[in-house]
């Protein structure tokens, strides 16, 4: 494991936000040191903010490949004439399009979504049944021209996305893996610290399917209305709040609450509408050809992680939630020009990382007091302190980010409440 210390890091935090940045997730985001604003809607990754970034993306991959995800990466220019097969290219019909053009005058699009340009691979690896069913995933840049940019990077006009794409040979089997990715999305919710405030959220099918699902993640600064039987634990958006759904899902109005609420993620049917229009056919066990079922499923990892900062944040900061965290542990040393101290901080943070600990090692020639409030802003979820004081007794200072008072305890305990956290 990794140690790494503070006064390497070429970023500083910083005591006030930016003025002309309105959202928490970003101002807090900025002020740790985690993302640099290049402009409305485009945000760079600083070294915590990617290794933040990074864990997210691991949890996500290992629930996508648990369900039988294979992940690629594919182009984000995307050729004209493709989109125009399935209608979408027309600033009529996708009004969030950046559309740039080649020296030879050759018209292109930067990727918002990829169901074009992976069916029309996948028509080169499937031609029969016993090619079926498949899911491809990708973790990539996608390119959205939106109106408005103000949630930090919960929209963004550049932003990491995982689309998974499944192909099946027939509705059944496209709904039994959309049930499959259902739970995997569950998962990736519980594991990244949301689970307790995301809900299972019925929402319009279009014309493939009665619904399609997203997963809403109760916060103030949702841009979406969604309606909660918390009891049972789904969700209706609001634009298909009917009778006729409220019945079908056997709730009652009474029992629904209207919840603010931010799109962490969604999952779609898409039945054949990209395969017949691009040719993705197979032929079934009786020699006939027949268009291959199709699903979509997306979650913004940078929408993620914005997320997650945006609803665990306090006054004092970010919390970030131990799986996600940039570092296990925040190991502050005060008094660090005394060799004493600094070889006892040392020793310790080179433990921990033997131990399968990452650690951030605040070694600035700083006041303690600065030093404690940027843990607080940074939001690392344990922070352990070496001093004089508690070297003398051959301990150190333990505090749980989400608690109020630290404890003094031997480096064998805190290595122990570090492992069990």
């Amino acid at each position: 494991m990794t140690v790494v210390k503070q006064s390497h890091l070429f970023t500083k935090t910083r005591r006030e936000a930016p003025s002309d940045e309105v959202s928490k997730n970003a101002q807090l985001l900025i002020r740790a040191g985690f993302i640099h604003k290049e402009m409305a809607g485009v945000y760079d990754l600083l070294p915590l903010g990617l290794r933040t970034l990074e864990k997210i993306n691991t949890i996500i991959r290992e629930e996508m490949n648990a369900i039988g995800g294979q992940e690629v990466f594919l182009s984000a220019l995307q050729d004209k004439a493709l989109w125009e097969k399935t209608d979408r290219w027309s600033d009529d019909v996708v009004d969030n399009w950046f559309k740039t053009r080649l020296k030879n005058d050759a018209e292109l699009g930067l990727g918002f979504t990829h169901e074009e340009p992976l069916t029309v691979l996948m028509t080169g690896h499937i031609s029969s049944y016993r090619d079926l069913p498949r899911a491809v995933y990708q973790i990539q840049t996608k390119f959205r021209n939106e109106l408005r940019a103000k949630s930090g990077i919960m929209r963004g006009r550049e932003f990491l996305m995982k689309d998974l794409y499944s192909f099946c040979k027939n509705d059944e089997e496209q709904a039994t893996f959309y049930e499959r990715a259902k739970e995997a999305y569950t998962k990736v919710f519980d594991r990244v610290g949301l689970g307790d405030r995301t809900y299972l959220t019925f929402a319009s099918g279009g014309v493939f399917s009665k619904y399609s699902h997203e997963f809403q993640t109760v916060s103030d600064a949702g841009e979406d209305l969604i309606y909660v039987d918390e009891k049972k634990g789904i969700a209706i958006n609001k634009e298909v709040l009917t009778d006729e759904v409220i019945n079908d899902l056997g709730v009652t109005r009474e029992s629904l609450i209207e919840k603010s609420a931010i799109e962490v993620g969604n999952i779609f049917n898409l039945g054949t509408r990209f395969s017949e229009a691009l040719g993705l056919t197979y032929k079934t066990e009786d020699g006939k050809t027949a268009p291959v079922v199709m699903g979509s499923y997306g979650i913004g990892p940078t929408r993620l992680m914005g997320t997650i900062a945006e609803v665990l944040a306090d006054e004092k900061g970010l919390i970030w939630p131990k799986s996600v965290a940039p570092f296990g542990v925040h190991l502050i040393e005060i008094g660090g020009e005394k060799a004493d101290v600094r070889e006892a901080a040392e020793k310790l943070s080179l433990t921990l990382a033997q131990k399968g600990i990452d650690v951030l090692h605040d070694d600035r020639d700083i006041r303690a007091g600065e030093k404690f409030a940027d843990a607080d802003l940074i939001g690392i979820p344990i922070r352990i302190v070496v001093s004089e004081k508690t070297i003398a007794t051959n301990s150190c200072e333990i505090k749980m980010r989400t608690e109020t008072e630290s404890q003094i305890v031997s480096y064998e305990e805190a290595i122990d409440r570090v492992h069990s956290s």
